[in-house]
């Protein structure tokens, strides 16, 4: 029963990898949900290391409310011309783990584009 569960498991998890990569955006849509992918990954082993909750992540709006008091991590910089997903894991005042989505644009454009 135990083994049926755990099969359970990994095929939701690579369901939700495959989604994430097919869905990623961007000039190297790939990579981009690779890098997704493997922030996830380690966002959710940081929090087990430190006794937290995985963070769900959120999509940017404006004006959001964001309680930041320390930042966890960040995903590197669009390397291409373009706008790019990014993510900022966080914890909030209270300890949560929080992570928030949100385009970015590089700054890696011939002419200043």
């Amino acid at each position: 029963m135990k083994a049926m569960t755990a099969m359970k498991g990994f095929f939701a998890a690579t369901i939700l990898t495959l989604s994430a990569l097919a869905m990623a955006e961007g000039g190297g849509d790939r990579v981009y949900g690779r890098m997704m992918q493997e922030n996830q990954q380690a966002m959710e082993q940081y929090a087990s290391r430190n006794g937290k909750t995985p963070p769900e992540i959120v999509h940017y709006e404006y004006g959001m409310n964001l309680d930041i008091q320390k930042v966890v991590s960040v995903t590197q910089a669009n390397k291409t011309c373009g706008i790019a997903p990014s993510r900022m894991t966080y914890e909030d005042s209270t300890g949560k783990l929080n992570t928030v989505e949100y385009k970015v644009m590089a700054d890696n454009c011939p002419h200043g584009s």
